[in-house]
């Protein structure tokens, strides 16, 4: 994705050694025609629809796999785990590989090894077996997010890379979880598992004669990985993995009562403080930590953490409530389409606006759209249908779509100003929050759910006695139906109890689910106050200065 960005206008032959100094200068390259472009756009799509398939299947179908493998949501849950524990740092090794020995072959070994790694999936039997292979699958499929963006970077001219280029980019990543619930219905009614694994191996081929047809424009190369880099990303791929397979888990083992969830934390903890231990003295530093955690980029941090809490409404905590609510994903099919319009539309209205000196509104537009939006879902009850989310669910994905292109676009161009080294310190920042955070804030949201879930189903027991003629109604109707096959009246009247009390863990959740949308909400507006309060002050500080100036310049 990054040497797209400083290394795109390099011609082959510059690339063909390997050198101790810095690549000279690139020599500019003619602009592709339209049809090129499309092309190329169309084959970066592709990379992030088979990358995006791969990750999100698990988490689209966690309830069907209970199923297929005879297994607690818990347990499905490690498949996820295994997953995103080597995918969240692979990419940041993958950079420097591709640096120091070439873009062609780490394209044609990156396909190839997810290539393979996808046929392995034809071969899982059971649960073990899967975890293994969502591991492997996890490390292989790194790269493609990378060749998405490098090909639709490819597209564009280097004026236009760092707005419409990585505004499609950016939206292109978004489209494969709304997709794989679409499709994964009807691939489960054909072979169950076995079909979406199948639909993966296809992708994966589908994606290989892209990087033959359509060569990228080879970057120069350069000597940028030594000996000490190896022991330090072993340390920061351990400590992160660790803290990746925590932040999913703990949610449905819970934090506190497992102890092997504190031994993940405690080894994630350890990891990187070695780690850092060995890369602050150093000249050439893996990673620039100091650089990392500057005011500038902790701020940069801080935003795309609260783009994570904020976009999560929809990618984890409304699917969330669909399975409470028994809501399949044959009956949100027409949802998630809508969710990819939105989206779509979304992104091509932020590339329009980052043309323009109206990048802010950007900003603005998203913040107050999610904000709404998860402000009208903290009102449903338990007769919500999808049907009746569409408006709320398309400004979010609207407003998601338009909230990442800006910042990325302006961390992408400070760490230019720097110089290529830090593009690798960048990508640890991106990663970092939109991977990471992404675990950390479902898993927060998640335990918060569970939390309000036990507050309003105490409330809600306390206040149902039998003597009150209404619940003993109730639990008269709710075991009605079963008087025909049990003649015990105290059994009839046990199941009734039962019935009842399923309900009000339902009616609990409903309630957890609309205090969890409006913290969103809450969040989402908060961020917006203080963003108008930050472009007011951007706005008027200059002025406040000339006023100052003019005051001291009659005194002097």
């Amino acid at each position: 994705m990054s040497n797209a960005l400083s290394n795109t206008d390099v011609e082959d032959d510059d690339a063909s050694q390997v050198s101790e100094t810095a690549p000279a200068a690139p020599a500019p390259v003619p602009e592709k025609s339209l049809v090129a472009k499309l092309l190329y756009i169309a084959a970066g799509l592709t990379f992030f629809v088979t990358q995006g398939m791969g990750m999100n299947i698990v988490m689209a179908n966690i309830y069907q796999l209970q199923g297929e493998f005879s297994a607690t949501i818990a347990e499905v849950a490690w498949l996820s785990a295994a997953y995103m524990a080597p995918y969240a740092t692979f990419s940041i090794a993958l950079f420097k590989v591709r640096q120091q020995y070439g873009l062609r072959p780490f394209a044609e070994i990156s396909i190839i090894c997810f290539v393979l790694a996808s046929c392995l999936n034809l071969f899982v039997t059971d649960l073990h077996s899967a975890i293994v292979v969502r591991f492997v699958s996890g490390m292989a499929a790194a790269p493609l997010s990378s060749l998405g963006f490098l090909y639709i970077l490819e597209a564009f001219p280097v004026q236009r890379k760092l707005t419409l280029g990585l505004s499609i980019a950016l939206t292109g990543t978004l489209l494969s979880a709304p997709l794989a619930r679409i499709v994964s219905p009807t691939l489960l009614d054909i072979d169950g598992w076995q079909a979406l694994y199948t639909m993966e191996v296809g992708l994966a081929l589908a994606a290989l004669p892209i990087i033959y047809l359509l060569p990228l424009t080879p970057p120069p190369r350069a000597k940028v990985i030594e000996r000490v880099d190896i022991l330090s990303y072993m340390l920061f791929a351990g400590g992160l993995g660790c803290l990746a397979v925590f932040l999913t888990l703990g949610r449905f083992y819970w934090w506190f009562e497992t102890w092997w969830l504190g031994v993940l934390l405690a080894t994630s903890v350890g990891l990187l403080t070695v780690m850092t231990l060995i890369e602050l003295p150093r000249k050439n530093p893996m990673l620039d930590l100091r650089w990392i955690f500057s005011r500038t980029n902790l701020h940069l941090i801080a935003i795309l953490l609260i783009y994570r809490a904020v976009s999560s409404e929809q990618s984890s905590t409304a699917v969330s409530l669909y399975q409470q609510l028994g809501i399949l994903n044959e009956q949100t099919t027409s949802l998630y389409a809508l969710i990819i319009l939105a989206t779509v539309l979304g992104g091509a209205l932020c590339g329009i606006l980052m043309l323009t000196k109206y990048v802010d509104t950007a900003h603005v537009i998203a913040l107050s759209l999610i904000a709404l939006g998860a402000f009208m879902d903290s009102g449903l009850t338990n007769l919500v249908r999808p049907e009746q989310m569409y408006l709320s669910q398309a400004m979010i994905a609207f407003g998601a779509a338009m909230f990442l292109p800006p910042v990325m676009a302006k961390g992408f161009g400070a760490a230019l100003a720097k110089g290529p080294p830090y593009l690798v310190n960048f990508i640890t920042i991106f990663l970092f929050t939109q991977i990471t955070g992404s675990m950390l804030t479902t898993g927060l949201l998640g335990s918060f759910v569970t939390l309000r879930e036990k507050f309003h189903s105490n409330i809600l027991v306390e206040s149902i006695l039998l003597q009150n003629p209404q619940v003993a109604q109730r639990v008269s109707q709710l075991s009605a139906g079963y008087s025909h096959v049990i003649t015990d009246p105290a059994l009839l009247k046990a199941e009734g109890l039962s019935l009842l009390s399923q309900q009000v863990t339902r009616e609990a959740y409903i309630l957890a689910y609309n205090d969890t949308f409006l913290l969103i909400s809450a969040c989402a507006a908060a961020a917006l106050v203080m963003l108008l309060i930050h472009l007011a002050w951007l706005r008027f500080k200059p002025l406040l200065k000339s006023a100052e100036d003019g005051v001291a310049a009659p005194q002097s």
